[in-house]
C-alpha cells in the first residue's frame, strides 16, 4: 500500500476543507463529522504498536493505516491513525481511535462499520464506504497482533468488481451486515460497481441470493443539471479553495485548460509537474474533491503535451 499522507497534510486539509458560506456542496454532513473532519483526534502512528492495519490504496482514492497499543490489562490504551482520504474518511477514522480506546481486543473484534457512523450521527449514504474502511482497518490491526505481525490475511474469492479489487466474499459480508437491497447501495459501501459498471450484474446476483429474492432497483430520481457555465465556475472554485492551496504548499500548483462533459482537462504546474505521483494526485485528491463538491460523474486528465 502507497504510504499514508504525513501528519501536515492531515493539518492542510482541515485548514482548506469544509463547507463556505456560499458555495455549493455534494454532501450534507453532520456537526460531529465536520468536528472530526477539522479536528481529528490521534492523528499519528505508534512506533512500538501491538496491532497495525494498513486497509485501502491511494490510487482508489482512501488508503488508511490504524495502530494500537495495548495497556497491561490487555485493553488498548492508545490508538492512531493516517489516512489519504475525504472528509468521511478522516472522520470515521477519527471516530474509530475514539471508539475503540479501553476496549479488550475482543470488544473491539465487535464494533461494525454501523457503529463508527453512529457515533458520527450518521454518514452521508455515497460515503458510507468510509467507515466500512474504517472497520476493515481495526481487523487487520486486531489480526496483526494475534498472529504476531504475519502478513494480514486476503480475504479469497473471486474478484466481482475488477475496478477496485473487491471480492466476492467482501461484498456478501457488507450486504448481510449492512442489509443492503440495491446496487447502488453495494457502491455506497464499499465502492463496488462505482468503475465501469460491468460487475452490476454480478452484484444483483449476490444481493439477490443474500435476499433470497429478486432484488430490484429503485427509480433513479434525475440528477439537477448545471449548465456548462455554472459547471465550469463550479470547478474553477473548488481548484482555488480545496486544491490550489494544498499543492503550493509543495511548491505546485494547478490550471484548468478545459471542460468538455464530464471530462475535465487540467495543467500541473511547478514541482507538481515534475512529480512522479502527479498521476496520484490527479485521480485521488483532485479528482475526489471535484466529485464530492461538483458532480461524481466527473473524470480528470492532464493536459497532453
Amino acid at each position: 500500500m502507497a504510504a499514508p499522507i504525513p501528519l501536515d497534510t492531515h493539518r492542510r486539509l482541515r485548514e482548506n476543507g469544509g463547507k463556505t458560506k456560499g458555495e455549493s456542496v455534494m454532501w450534507d454532513y453532520s456537526n460531529r463529522v465536520m468536528d472530526h473532519f477539522r479536528n481529528p483526534r490521534n492523528v499519528g502512528f505508534i512506533e512500538d504498536a501491538d496491532g497495525v492495519g494498513e486497509v485501502g490504496s491511494m490510487a482508489c482514492g482512501d488508503a488508511l493505516t490504524l495502530t494500537f497499543k495495548l495497556d497491561d490489562a490487555g485493553r488498548i490504551a492508545d490508538a492512531r491513525f493516517k489516512t489519504f482520504g475525504c472528509a468521511s474518511a478522516i472522520a470515521s477514522a477519527s471516530a474509530l481511535t475514539e471508539i475503540v480506546k479501553g476496549m479488550s481486543v475482543e470488544q473491539a473484534e465487535e464494533v461494525t462499520n454501523q457503529d463508527i457512523a453512529d457515533y458520527l450521527g450518521g454518514l452521508p449514504e455515497q460515503k458510507m464506504h468510509c467507515s466500512v474502511l474504517g472497520r476493515e482497518a481495526l481487523e487487520a490491526a486486531v489480526e496483526h497482533y494475534r498472529t504476531g505481525g504475519h502478513p494480514k490475511r486476503i480475504l479469497e474469492g473471486d474478484v466481482v468488481c475488477k475496478c477496485f479489487g473487491i471480492t466476492r466474499p467482501e461484498i456478501e459480508r457488507i450486504v448481510r451486515e449492512n442489509h443492503l437491497r440495491t446496487v447502488e447501495e453495494v457502491t455506497n459501501y464499499c465502492k463496488a460497481g462505482g468503475g465501469c459498471g460491468g460487475c452490476h450484474d454480478q452484484i444483483k446476483a449476490i444481493l439477490a441470493h443474500e435476499a433470497g429474492t429478486p432484488a430490484a432497483e429503485p427509480p433513479t430520481k434525475p440528477k439537477p443539471r448545471l449548465t456548462t457555465v455554472q459547471k465550469i465556475r463550479l470547478i474553477e472554485n473548488v481548484l482555488e479553495r480545496e486544491v490550489r492551496p494544498m499543492l503550493k504548499e509543495d511548491g505546485g500548483d494547478i490550471e484548468l485548460i478545459d471542460v468538455e462533459g464530464n471530462r475535465v482537462v487540467v495543467s500541473m504546474r511547478g514541482r507538481c509537474a515534475q512529480c512522479a505521483a502527479s498521476g496520484f494526485t490527479l485521480d485521488g485528491f483532485v479528482g475526489e474533491k471535484l466529485r464530492e463538491f461538483v458532480s461524481p460523474d466527473l473524470t480528470v486528465e492532464e493536459e497532453k503535451p
